[in-house]
């Protein structure tokens, strides 16, 4: 297995590929959420994933949102149970600690993932709301 971390203009087309099907898997096939997946937010953010031969066993992806916070969506594991969760979120939190410079990290955790966030160190700073239908909190990862 390999851990791989790129911004948008470093990745293959097979990588691409890979990461949009993997997205599609999970939050289409799996969550059964509709949505515009490809929303232009790739572009400027930066991929983590982790693969073995060729197939993306988990990923999410990291954006500014301004120039000291970074923003994790798309946060995905192919195989749950197994910690590819936990790993892929070990391993971004470093990356971005040391690569894109920010005093914080936040995101939208699905209601029933808040305690897998917390285990990363994430801290809830919302209510509850809805997004893509399903309930949501906004959370947070100061350093």
């Amino acid at each position: 297995m390999n851990f791989i971390a790129k911004n948008f203009n470093e990745l293959s087309t097979a990588e691409l590929y890979e990461i949009l099907k993997a997205r599609s898997q999970i939050f289409i096939l799996e969550q059964n959420m509709h949505c515009q997946d490809m929303d232009g937010v790739d572009y400027n953010a930066r991929h983590f994933y982790i693969e073995k031969d060729g197939e993306i066993l988990a990923y999410l992806r990291a954006f500014y949102t301004d120039d000291s916070t970074v923003r994790i969506g798309r946060v995905l594991s192919i195989t749950h149970g197994i910690g590819m969760g936990t790993e892929i979120m070990r391993k971004a939190i470093a990356d971005i600690k040391q690569n894109m410079k920010c005093k914080k990290i936040c995101l939208d955790s699905q209601k029933h993932a808040i305690g897998f966030y917390e285990k990363s160190g994430f801290k809830t700073v919302s209510g509850e709301f809805l997004e893509e239908g399903v309930i949501h909190v906004a959370m947070q990862l100061d350093f």
